[in-house]
């Protein structure tokens, strides 16, 4: 057998190609289908980014508005003459129904999910996780109404002075309720992933059910936990219909949960009804506090990010 001339590298055959067929037709339709889809995703991104920031600088170019007065302004009163365009009323109303629901839904989900993961039997857990999660199928204009009709009456009953139709603690109370399945959801699921080894060395090392769950489980899934957390604070910031008819529409700069305010979601609600000309400043204000709401919703994520990388490289 004549072997190959010196100076001269035959080339070694890729193995790995050769044993992967070529595409065919079909498959390279399916990887365009595919691509076109991520594409398009990507496209409605950047286009709901450019109408925003389109908008938003618009309303900055309005003589009547300064950065200033947006960020630290305490009146909101973009429909009156004259008009004022400070946002610390409606960010306090988005804030304090947000602080609100997460000291309700917070606690909730993660003990019920505690309960799901460590404690429950397989056939408590195939019953009660459902039941749970029909909680997120309600649809938000449902849970505005249940507040009107049945927690706004509740809270009456207790504190008759002070407190009127519309306020913030029934908007927290029923935006607590829907994001309780995210929370409970999310955090047993994180629960479900930790390792049984380290639950049977805690064990066998002779520490308690309690013990296991508290100093083992929790800690080993707090990256989950955490990202659930930031989630569900997420969504109860862009929660709409529910905040709308529940906290009413008064942009007011308060602490008081009993009282009328109105959130950055229930403003856009207000002035997307179509009464409102298209170019007006209440109308370019509209723009200008769904990029706060965007900026709001992406340091969060950004925050959870970080969270979940860094609990993650702890308990890896």
């Amino acid at each position: 057998m004549a072997s190959a001339p010196s100076g001269l590298r035959v080339p070694r055959r890729n193995r790995v190609q050769d044993a992967v067929p070529a595409k065919t037709p079909k498959e390279k339709l399916i990887k365009l289908f595919c691509f076109l889809c991520t594409l398009i995703s990507v496209v409605t991104t950047l286009g709901i980014i450019f109408i925003l920031a389109k908008e938003t600088i618009g309303f900055f170019q309005l003589p009547s508005v300064t950065l200033r007065e947006f960020f630290t302004g305490t009146k909101w009163t973009p429909t009156f003459t004259p008009a004022h365009y400070g946002i610390l009323p409606l960010l306090c109303g988005t804030m304090l129904i947000m602080v609100g629901a997460a000291i309700i839904a917070i606690p909730l989900g993660l003990l019920s999910a505690i309960y799901l993961s460590e404690y429950a039997s397989f056939r408590v857990r195939n019953i009660l996780k459902p039941v749970l999660e029909i909680l997120a199928g309600i649809p938000t204009v449902v849970y505005g109404y249940f507040a009107l009709l049945v927690v706004t009456p509740f809270l009456r009953s207790f504190i008759s002075d002070g407190i009127g139709v519309y306020n913030a603690a029934s908007a927290s109370i029923v935006v607590g309720i829907m994001i309780l399945p995210l929370v409970s959801s999310l955090c047993e699921d994180a629960l479900s992933a930790v390792p049984k080894s380290l639950r049977e060395g805690a064990y066998g090392l002779g520490a308690t059910k309690l013990e296991v769950t508290m100093k083992i489980v929790v800690p080993a899934a707090l990256s989950g936990i955490m990202a659930s957390f930031i989630l569900a604070i997420s969504r109860a910031i862009g929660e709409t219909m529910a905040v709308t008819l529940a906290a009413g529409q008064m942009p007011k700069l308060t602490a008081n949960p009993f009282s009328e305010v109105q959130t950055m979601t229930g403003y856009i609600v207000q002035i997307s009804k179509g009464d409102t000309p298209a170019g007006s400043g209440p109308y370019l204000a509209l723009f200008a506090v769904g990029a706060t709401l965007f900026a709001i919703t992406m340091a969060l994520n950004v925050l959870a990010s970080r969270i979940v990388k860094r609990f993650r490289q702890v308990y890896a």
